[in-house]
């Protein structure tokens, strides 16, 4: 990262400090949040006016992943949502845009207007306390009183109050097992009360990425607009030949990347405990000619989950670029942050070529559905 010196006067100098107390950042960051912004408005004005097939706003954001997918897919973002400054940092690096910070700050009427709304939300418990009490009352509940406190809360209070024409979701396997199934049916409720009809599916990505990767995707489209007969499917067809980690290995690779003989000693005295008590926890190492294992933001710690073996030294971890890859990121895309930040990221982030694939899927369903919607209008109007 490069470093700018700037001379302000008393004014703004005392503005800036305001904001950077109140809000909690050092005055250097506050001045690159203040200069991302101010770059950020600049492209929003050129891109203004640009033909797309669709806008969609990318809640959530991480570093991107998901606004790949549907920037492929021939839609434009007209906003992002992200509290993680590194994560901003990388964002901006690559979209030359400043996602917004706290969406629980963020007054959903000030959000623009658009046809699909995208999130890969944390996955949280609902709070059942407030809603039995109603219940025993006989006062009914809805979507706020059930997920309040939560970030799912600030999900659907955006779809209510933009009523976007469709919706994905993004997130781990197990929330549809979470708190023994009750955080997914809150979900599936509170979606179903804004109106939406939904699709799931768990799917995995080591159909486009050399990884086993298993995550739920939830689709939703605007029954208000579409009407109650919405079909949708997740139907796509793998890549072939199937990827394979050497793919995305580089041929040379630094020193620091090969594990000390300390933590290469750990981790097997750790695995050998762990399989003579019956358990499948350790070290994974890749096969060269197969995929990995779910890459996860603690790789940074000791990279054990994924480990490549080398010909007369202990195992090494992925770089950040072949963690990069391993998500489906292209070699274009930049990675301004420190090594354990980029772990962080990507482990955080999505197997971007499948989610490509959905985005594809839920424009052509919005496509059709709008040309049957426009024939519709015409015949009554005939």
């Amino acid at each position: 990262m490069r470093q700018v010196h700037i001379r302000v006067d008393d004014e703004l100098y005392n503005e800036l400090n305001s904001y950077s107390e109140k809000n909690e950042l050092s005055m250097q960051d506050c001045v690159r949040e203040a200069v991302a912004y101010y770059m950020s408005d600049v492209k929003k004005k050129k891109n203004t006016g640009k033909e797309k097939k669709f806008t969609f706003i990318d809640l959530f954001a991480g570093i991107g992943g998901m606004r790949i997918a549907f920037d492929r897919a021939g839609g434009q973002c007209v906003y992002s949502s992200e509290w993680n400054k590194y994560s901003q940092q990388t964002y901006f690096a690559n979209f030359g845009e400043q996602p917004e910070g706290d969406i629980t700050k963020v007054n959903a009427a000030d959000i623009p207007d658009h046809d699909i709304l995208v999130a890969g939300f944390p996955c949280q418990p609902f709070s059942i306390a407030g809603v039995s009490k109603k219940n025993s009352m006989g006062r009914a509940t809805g979507f706020e009183d059930k997920t309040q406190g939560t970030l799912f809360f600030d999900v659907c209070r955006i779809l209510k109050e933009k009523r976007p024409k469709a919706f994905m979701l993004e997130n781990v396997k197990n929330l549809y097992s979470h708190d023994k199934g009750r955080t997914f049916q809150v979900i599936r409720e509170s979606l179903d009360e804004l109106d939406y009809e939904i699709f799931y599916k768990v799917l995995d990505g080591q159909n486009y990425v050399p990884q086993h990767r298993e995550r739920i995707l939830i689709v939703g489209f605007d029954r208000a607009r579409y009407g109650d007969k919405i079909d949708f499917e997740f139907n796509f067809t793998p890549r072939v030949p199937k990827p394979v980690m050497r793919d995305i290995l580089d041929k040379e690779v630094a020193d620091k990347y090969t594990l000390s003989d300390k933590l290469w000693t750990y981790l097997q005295n750790y695995a050998a405990k762990h399989r003579a008590a019956g358990n499948g926890f350790g070290y994974g190492i890749a096969p060269l000619d197969g995929v990995s294992r779910t890459l996860s933001a603690r790789y940074y710690k000791d990279g054990s989950e994924v480990l490549i073996a080398q010909e007369g030294k202990n195992p090494r971890r992925l770089t950040p670029r072949e963690c990069a890859r391993l998500q489906g990121f292209p070699d274009t895309f930049k990675i301004p942050v420190s090594d354990t930040q980029a772990y962080k990221q990507f482990g955080n982030s999505v197997v971007v070529p499948l989610m490509g694939e959905v985005a594809k899927l839920i424009v052509n369903n919005i496509e059709i559905m709008d040309n049957e919607k426009e024939q519709d209008i015409q015949r009554k109007v005939i």
